[in-house]
């Protein structure tokens, strides 16, 4: 028998070619005609990019609209929750609270890079482990042991103060765009850094940093040296790690998501899960605690044999159910610092796209011929605030401050003490209008954290109830995790 010789039609072998051949041929702008990526027309780079990495320990937080406030009865008729309707950006935020282990992490940089000459630096960074002490109770245990035995690694750290948190975020940024750089064979490990010589995000692009160079990346410039560092355009290094904001913390701890048809939420919430208990009706966990919190007075782990949620303080940081999202404790073990400066007006005030209080716009210290001056002793690079001649003829911002906006500047101010047109803290207005150390503790200073906490009833488990405390203090039951801005699209790999 002979069969037929199959052949393939002439216009396949030429689309095949075709593809070849445009595959082949460099992108061109729309615009002008000229070619990207080509050192002969001057070498202007486009990168290929599909979209965001995504951070270690972070999850994407898909973005949108919601009724952000208050969704329970205001019990403390503080009225500083009120309901009303934002739009969130898309982010990413960490699945858990940051543990003791992380923490650990961090000091052991910090001593191994700045222990030498400049201890202060380490010393900063401790948490406050006397915050576990009490006048008339027994917690000198958890003072020793909480934050360095292993016992307690997977725990969410505590003690910790807002400055600290953000301290901790900076340090996390460069610790992982270090390693993705290490990772893209751009840079060679270096366990020998030490004080300045640190790998810092923001010297490295200012051209501040050295380190030990594995490859630059080819500079396609013909004026150029061959070869240039990795410049944010390039799309390899992430943005910072943060503190969420309050809007954000909140529209992540509600898991919307969860309950969305189309555009339609069908059920709206008051914590991370559907109904207003405490419990699950799962078949095969019904009626177990969903949440670490404080059942009642005097009762914090329930009775001995069936205990209610098994954790007399904090609880390892992926117990329970995550929300919809996938967060772990968004609601119990501990409340969380959020980066908004606490006022009860906010939810009228800030804006409906991305709402935050808290402005402090600020620029690159430089030279007299522009140029970005010179490293810190730490190795940082040096930021100053925007000066109102800077900003003047803008109309976005006027000044670099923008913490009092609306609600303790003097434009808002009605006090007494201001009518002869000086405040008595010219420096933080604020204080005088809310009498900040006599009848209120808000000022500046005052930070929002969210979310309840081992030691809380269950009112404050609702995810529109607030709190505040001073930046500089730490407790046994705020922790704290860290978020990133998404770039790019809102959907991640849905598109």
């Amino acid at each position: 028998m002979i069969t037929k010789k199959k052949t393939i039609p002439k216009i396949f072998v030429f689309a095949a070619f075709f593809l070849i051949f445009a595959a082949c041929k460099k992108d061109q702008s729309s615009t002008t005609g000229w070619e990207y990526n080509e050192p002969k027309n001057g070498g202007f780079e486009v990168v290929p990019y599909e979209e965001q990495e995504t951070g270690p320990g972070l999850i994407l937080i898909e973005g949108g609209t919601f009724a952000m406030g208050r969704t329970e009865q205001d019990v403390l008729y503080d009225w500083d929750n009120i309901p009303r309707r934002v739009t969130v950006s898309s982010f990413y935020m960490d699945e858990t609270e940051v543990r003791n282990i992380d923490w650990l992490e961090y000091l052991y940089w910090l001593r191994r890079v700045f222990g030498v000459d400049y201890p202060e630096v380490y010393k900063k960074a401790l948490p406050d482990t006397l915050v576990w002490r009490g006048k008339l109770d027994y917690n000198e245990p958890l003072v020793e042991l909480y934050l360095r035995h292993p016992a307690y690694k997977d725990y969410p750290v505590v003690g910790v103060s807002w400055l600290q948190a953000n301290d901790y975020c900076a340090w996390r940024t460069d610790r992982v765009n270090e390693y993705i750089l290490i990772r893209e064979g751009i840079l060679k490990m270096d366990p020998s850094q030490s004080n300045d010589e640190n790998f810092n995000t923001e010297a490295y692009l200012a051209g501040q940093y050295e380190g030990l160079v594995k490859n630059d990346l080819i500079d396609l410039n013909p004026s150029g040296q061959g070869t240039r560092k990795v410049r944010m355009e390039d799309g390899i290094l992430l943005p910072k790690y943060r503190l969420p904001t309050e809007a954000e913390w909140e529209f992540a701890s509600l898991g919307l998501i969860g309950n969305t048809i189309f555009e339609r939420i069908v059920e709206r919430r008051l914590y991370p899960w559907n109904g207003h208990v405490m419990r699950t009706d799962a078949d095969r966990n019904l009626g177990e605690f969903v949440a670490n919190f404080k059942r009642g007075r005097g009762d914090n782990m329930g009775t001995a044999g069936n205990l209610n949620d098994a954790a007399d303080i904090p609880a390892p940081v992926f117990s329970f159910w995550p929300n919809d999202y996938g967060l772990y404790n968004m609601a119990g073990n501990v409340s969380e610092w959020v980066m908004d400066v606490y006022r009860p007006l906010s939810y009228e005030d800030v804006s409906d796209f991305n709402p935050y209080r808290g402005n402090v716009f600020k620029t690159k210290v430089t030279d007299d011929e522009g140029n970005i001056a010179e490293k810190d002793t730490l190795g940082k690079i040096m930021w100053r605030n925007v000066t109102e001649a800077e900003a003047a003829g803008r109309r976005n911002y006027r000044k670099a401050d923008n913490i009092n906006y609306i609600d303790g500047d003097y434009t808002s101010t009605i006090t007494n003490d201001w009518l002869g047109g000086t405040p008595k803290d010219s420096l933080n207005p604020s204080s005088d209008m809310y009498e900040y150390n006599v009848t209120s503790m808000i000022n500046d200073k005052a930070r929002v954290y969210k979310g309840g906490s081992w030691n809380d009833r269950a009112y404050y488990l609702v995810a529109g109830t607030r709190r505040f405390l001073d930046e500089a203090l730490a407790t046994d039951y705020i922790g704290f995790r860290c978020a990133m801005t998404r770039v790019g699209s809102p959907i991640g790999g849905r598109q």
